[in-house]
């Protein structure tokens, strides 16, 4: 174990973590030089589309440092704050942990997240300037090395200067694995465990764990047992990622590798889970709770959004593609639901509006299947003469609650000075409040407070428009607060479509329902008797538009010397009709149309 290096890469999104993992790549002769490409293990196609990591991905490579051999095993990591949680399960199975900053950037909102998590977690960072063969002015990347050494609490002379593209430095990052990152601790029990940090699903092995064992050993055939629903299995296979997978006969304490269980159910593996080998002829089940390896939370989605299939027949499908992507995303909360309109379909918690554009995503390509999705939403605390729920619609919203309370979060917003006046213009818009400012070096540090759901609507977008790109942010979860918010719900021709109810802060909430009512005028066909389209706050309507009914020729009576009087009787007839039509009829909203509603 002594010549064992276990680290992951963290960084801002961005940073070129994916470019400095080609390098270790190629520099280690993992990889042949024809079978290269660039982001090698970003193995989605969404990631080489983005540019951005969004599934973490192991690696073992083999290099020679003063003449002995080490085995170097990376965990590459995703940036943005939508993948936290990829990035905490990565931390827990590794020694170490490289803190690349990008020289043309700086520090960045998620390099400070992910390094104060990477020293909750007791990793030896090893802090790397990026891209510098991007910068001509050598003060710039001695000024940004202060910045660093006052953050990681190093001398400026560990920083290790280097540039993914040109591959300058990289041999040094190498070596400071090998000198600085020790190696991984004996384990304390003689039989075999392992922690799993991620699951994938294969057609033919079924679903395959990715595992860091901490003590004794798995061999090919060994029986192992999953502690937390004491599921008991034998290994079908066993070994290392070389990038892709390569079977072995053993996989040892302080390794990072895979295990095939055979297991096809994909609701029995659970990421975070502790695997036991289970060999002895007297093993007691009892009391497995003792040998479960600590470290692991369990994810809190905070965005939730109702899933349905774009044709009723590929329920099934959408189904079992959402359980596999749950299988490699632990992330996801998933929970059947049913809509008059839609059908039924899935209510998915995410950790964040990326991380649902993702998965949406990937449903299509990988999956094939369309969808059709709800707004995004919530979890709110509402206050009852009862007590107190959570709801994650507003449908769900009681009728006798007395105070909704809304999830707030703490924001950290990294800019160049120069735009903080462009950000404040955004403070009521998204009605932040509590903020501070810090000098982080050439930049400026922006605390505040502000509610969840604002933060999924569009204000990255904004964000980066107000800086030009230049500002980055993370969250964190800090409670609930009382809100000053009201429930909107959408009424066509007398009855309420579910789905579309909405909360909005009161003081924007009656220009939020005329646009909802002029959307949907122009979106609803016309039909035999007159719409009414009601946007109501209880039972007060606040905006109101009117589809006509359709009208029917009656010929040119006049032109033709018809007598008027026919006419006119024909049309009471048809008034009459159109009453007793719109006293029965009951409007049927396609799912196209319920698509076009949902859009922004």
């Amino acid at each position: 174990m002594n010549n064992i290096r276990n680290f992951c890469i963290i960084a801002h999104i961005d940073h070129g973590k994916s470019t400095l993992a080609d390098r270790f790549l190629e520099i280690t002769k993992t990889v042949e030089t024809r079978q290269m490409q660039a982001q090698y293990l970003d193995q989605l196609e969404l990631e080489r589309e983005r540019g951005i990591t969004i599934k973490m991905a192991p690696v073992r490579m083999n290099y020679k440092y003063q003449n002995q051999n080490f085995i170097l095993n990376l965990i590459d990591t995703p940036g943005h704050s939508d993948f936290s949680y990829e990035v905490s399960r990565a931390l827990q199975a590794v020694e170490g942990g490289i803190l690349l900053v990008d020289a043309t950037q700086g520090i960045q909102a998620q390099t400070l997240s992910h390094f104060f998590a990477a020293s909750k977690a007791q990793l030896k960072i090893i802090p790397v300037i990026n891209k510098i063969d991007l910068i001509q002015d050598a003060n710039l990347l001695y000024k940004l090395q202060e910045e660093i050494a006052q953050l990681v609490n190093v001398k400026k002379e560990e920083i290790i200067f280097a540039s993914g593209k040109t591959g300058e430095g990289v041999e040094k990052i190498l070596n400071a694995l090998v000198s600085k990152i020790p190696p991984p601790k004996p384990g304390n029990l003689k039989l075999g465990r392992a922690l799993i940090f991620d699951s994938f699903y294969d057609d033919h092995k079924g679903i395959i764990a990715s595992i860091r064992v901490t003590d004794g050993e798995f061999k090919l055939g060994d029986d192992v047992i999953f502690i937390s629903n004491k599921i008991r299995t034998k290994i079908k296979e066993v070994g290392y990622f070389t990038p892709k997978i390569s079977p072995q006969n053993i996989i040892k304490e302080g390794e990072i590798g895979y295990l095939a269980t055979g297991i096809k159910n994909t609701k029995q593996i659970k990421i975070g889970d502790t695997i036991l080998a289970a060999n002895q002829a007297n093993f007691s089940y009892q009391n497995l709770d003792l040998f479960a390896l600590e470290g692991f939370q369990e994810p809190n989605p905070v965005v939730f959004v109702s899933f349905y299939p774009d044709n009723a027949n590929d329920y099934d499908n959408l189904k079992k593609s959402l359980e596999r992507l749950n299988l490699n995303d632990s992330a996801l909360k998933i929970e059947a639901e049913q809509n008059e309109i839609l059908g039924r379909g899935f209510k998915v918690g995410f950790l964040g509006k990326l991380h649902f554009e993702i998965t949406a995503e990937r449903l299509k390509r990988e999956f094939k299947v369309n969808i059709i999705t709800t707004f995004p939403s919530v979890v709110y605390k509402v206050i009852t003469k009862d007590g107190e729920k959570f709801i994650t619609r507003p449908e769900e919203l009681p009728s006798n609650y007395e105070e909704i309370w809304e999830p707030i979060i703490k924001v950290t917003i990294i800019t160049p000075v120069e735009y903080l006046n462009q950000i404040m213009s955004l403070y009521n818009k998204f009605r932040m409040t509590n903020i501070t400012t810090k000098i982080l070096g050439n930049n400026l540090e922006i605390l505040t407070t502000m509610p969840l759901v604002e933060l999924i609507s569009d204000f990255d977008d904004q964000l980066k428009s107000a800086t030009s790109g230049f500002a980055s942010f993370s969250y964190e979860f800090l409670g609930y607060k009382k809100a000053n918010i009201e429930k909107l719900d959408c009424f066509v021709a007398g009855e309420m479509i579910p789905g579309m109810s909405r909360f909005f802060p009161k003081e924007n909430i009656e220009k939020e329902a005329r646009k909802i009512a002029e959307k949907l005028k122009n979106l609803l066909p016309k039909e035999q008797f007159p719409q009414a389209i009601q946007i109501k706050i209880g039972g007060k309507v606040i905006a109101r538009e009117d589809i006509p009914a359709i009208k029917k020729l009656l010929g040119n009576f006049g032109k033709n010397g018809g007598d008027r009087t026919r006419k006119m009787k024909l049309w009471q007839k048809q008034k009459r009709g159109k009453e007793k039509l719109k006293s029965l009829a009951r409007v049927k909203i396609e799912p196209q149309v319920f698509k076009e509603l949902l859009k922004k």
